[in-house]
């Protein structure tokens, strides 16, 4: 199994704003009270289209799907939530914390995939769980390294155990299931999603250990991925807020490496940093300060890798 991709499938928001179901413990969130919704979503479809183009710059290929104003999805800008794409063929359905953002998953999209040439073999759909009020958000919740068969949880309320462990079994990947937290108003806090706070890449990881909080814990993430021959990138929980944990190797034009990440993780990380990660792959960046603030997700939410088998 490969861990990178070149195909990358985004949504063009067309009603983008702060969303106030999931601010209940997304601590990134923040309230931009000079702008109003229209200058909100017009701003953040100029960080959209300028990020598709420059993922398409460097030859990844990207599948935008426009965004309908009804039903109301002001998150429907991150995709890989409620998604993901796997090289079995199979498209798995996660369940979504946050009942409007349920509403974002559209069948169409699978249409406009399999027009593309992409074959779907299986529609695994987890969603159900949402009636018991048990989530798992998808590539946000889930860490997967493809190619060592492992994923890796932080729990909290929008990732549940038994679900996870249900989904590794299906999946055939072994769980190394974890806490994880932030710190808010001086309380340790669940962090909300496993990908803010770290990201796999073929040869190296970041991740902010400093967010396990338990040392056994940390002690056995880091040794999961030192097995796997990872270069441990460490961050800080500063860089964390400023979603410098929240980034994705892709593949562009001739398979070569990049990895992606906004401008205000870029501009966090030290000169070190910079080094170790280009020492593997080449750095790509682009603004998405207003995504980042509304939506308190940044450059990798926005992006469901397309890992599905083409059509002979």
């Amino acid at each position: 199994m490969k861990q990178t991709t070149n195909t990358i499938l985004m949504i063009r928001p067309v009603a983008f704003r702060m969303n106030e179901q999931t601010a209940v413990n997304n601590y990134y969130q923040k309230v931009l009270d000079d702008l109003t919704p229209e200058t909100v979503n017009f701003k953040a479809v100029q960080e959209f289209d300028a990020y598709v183009e420059k993922l398409k710059s460097v030859g990844v290929q990207v599948i935008v799907i426009q965004d309908k104003k009804e039903p109301d999805t002001p998150d429907s800008i991150f995709p890989n939530n409620w998604i993901s794409f796997h090289e079995t063929g199979d498209v798995v359905l996660y369940p979504m914390f946050a009942e409007n953002r349920r509403l974002e998953r559209r069948e169409d999209i699978l249409d406009v995939l399999e027009d593309k040439g992409f074959e779907i073999t299986e529609i695994m759909d987890y969603s159900s769980a949402e009636e018991d009020n048990v989530y798992l958000e998808g590539t946000g919740s889930l860490i997967l390294d493809r190619e060592f068969n492992k994923a890796y949880c932080a729990l909290s309320p929008r990732a549940d155990e038994e679900l996870f462990i249900e989904f590794c079994e299906d999946f055939d990947m072994s769980p190394i299931i974890f806490e994880a937290f932030q710190t808010v108003n001086g309380e340790r806090k669940a962090i909300y999603h496993t990908n803010v706070m770290m990201c796999i890449a073929e040869t190296f990881a970041v991740i902010c250990a400093d967010c396990i909080d338990d040392k056994k814990e940390r002690k056995m993430v880091l040794e999961n991925l030192k097995a796997d021959g990872k270069e441990i990138i460490l961050i800080t929980e500063e860089q964390v807020n400023n979603f410098a944990g929240n980034m994705l190797q892709v593949r562009g034009a001739a398979d070569k490496r990049y990895l992606v990440m906004s401008n205000s993780a870029y501009q966090s990380l030290t000169k070190a940093q910079i080094d170790k990660i280009e020492k593997h792959c080449e750095i790509l960046h682009a603004s998405l300060d207003v995504i980042e603030a509304c939506g308190g997700g940044s450059a990798r939410c926005m992006m469901a890798e397309v890992f599905l088998p083409k059509v002979e």
